[in-house]
């Protein structure tokens, strides 16, 4: 369960007679979120049938499985000049794509296991502990001794664009196969796995060869090197998330109009993948299917971003949280992309106000 849905059963719990508005009001959020949370306990025999009788709950967490950096959001006030020294500031928070993913998925109320390598210095403390303190369970983390933990650098141009970007993932080299099997039960158990492809090959492979078929996997490229990483793989994943960069790479052609970015798609989906959200950055996303469902949507842009890091991160987190809990397409896209301008909010990779009851707000403002 959800930790909102754990909120709404706990009251069911106290008080089997109470009502979704009552329920609307205790928890400060709409009663029509209400009644999506009660269906969805429903539909995992939490709940069954009128009067609120109480059955046992089906296992319904998301599993991460990648990497957790320490971030170092570098930002300019004016026109980044090369070989020079630039005017900025710089922004210290924890990230890496999946542990990203996990955080806001765990903020939105999702129940969020996290698989990664982290080193046993000071960076990885922090790390865990914010992590932990968000909702995250990490007890199958591995912690590497005399290791430091992932590092990434960004450098934003004055328009707050990613300029460049550098990260050193080493540590993650000591994920090992053997170590993927010892957490086998956890994996099996999941209701779906997101990963991104820091992680080494040979457990990629494990990944797709051994778990594939029971559990929906899901991906973020992350960068055009990781793309390639991930590439042949693609047939064995539920859902792939690139940036036009990456899908370029995933499709082995250029993209500069709308007809080649729906060939793209199709491409890539015809190696067995099952969906692809693409992002767009201010121009929103385009999401298609193997059933031939295509979508293209966007928000009004925000006046001024605080970070550009983190924000796909987001958008993948609300959209993994509306296929655990069965929301349509539309809601799906909805959500995600507020999530994504939510988080463009905030100066930290992780914004910490994430909620469902932002996302709504966002929305009700900025939807076109």
């Amino acid at each position: 369960m959800t930790k909102r849905e754990h909120d709404i059963l706990q009251l069911i719990q106290e008080n089997p007679t109470i009502d979704q508005s009552e329920i609307a009001d205790l928890l400060h959020i709409k009663r029509s979120t209400v009644a999506v949370h009660i269906a969805n306990l429903t539909k995992k025999g939490v709940i069954k049938g009128k009067g609120y009788i109480l059955g046992e709950p089906e296992e319904s967490y998301i599993l991460g499985i990648g990497a957790a950096n320490v971030d170092i959001n570098c930002h300019t006030k004016y026109a980044i000049n090369l070989r020079d020294s630039n005017p900025g500031y710089l922004q210290y928070s924890f990230g890496g794509v999946t542990h990203n993913v996990c955080m806001n998925a765990a903020l939105l109320g999702a129940d969020v296991k996290f698989i990664s390598a982290i080193g046993d210095d000071e960076n990885g403390e922090g790390l865990i502990k914010e992590a932990m303190e968000a909702g995250m369970d990490l007890s199958h983390v591995l912690r590497v001794k005399n290791h430091p933990s992932s590092t990434y650098i960004s450098f934003a141009d004055d328009k707050g664009d990613m300029f460049v970007a550098f990260s050193d993932m080493r540590v993650m080299e000591n994920m090992t196969v053997e170590f993927i099997r010892k957490n086998a039960s956890v994996l099996k158990r999941a209701k779906l796995i997101t990963i991104d492809p820091s992680i080494p090959v040979p457990v990629i492979e494990e990944l797709v060869n051994v778990y594939a078929k029971e559990v929906p996997l899901y991906v973020d490229p992350v960068s055009i090197a990781y793309a390639r990483v991930i590439k042949p793989y693609l047939g064995a994943f539920q859902m792939c998330k690139p940036n036009v960069y990456e899908l370029e790479v995933l499709s082995d052609m250029k993209i500069e109009t709308d007809e080649d970015l729906q060939k793209a798609c199709r491409q890539v989906l015809s190696t067995g993948l099952k969906e692809i959200v693409v992002s767009l950055g201010r121009d929103g996303c385009f999401y298609m299917n193997r059933d031939g469902l295509t979508i293209r949507r966007a928000l009004q842009p925000l006046d001024t971003v605080a970070n550009a890091t983190g924000a796909g991160d987001a958008f993948m987190a609300a959209w993994i949280y509306g296929q655990v809990n069965d929301w349509d397409y539309d809601t799906r896209i909805d959500y995600a992309l507020a999530a994504g301008a939510a988080a463009l909010t905030s100066e930290t990779t992780v914004n910490k106000e994430m909620s469902l009851n932002l996302l709504d707000n966002m929305i009700k403002e900025r939807k076109k």
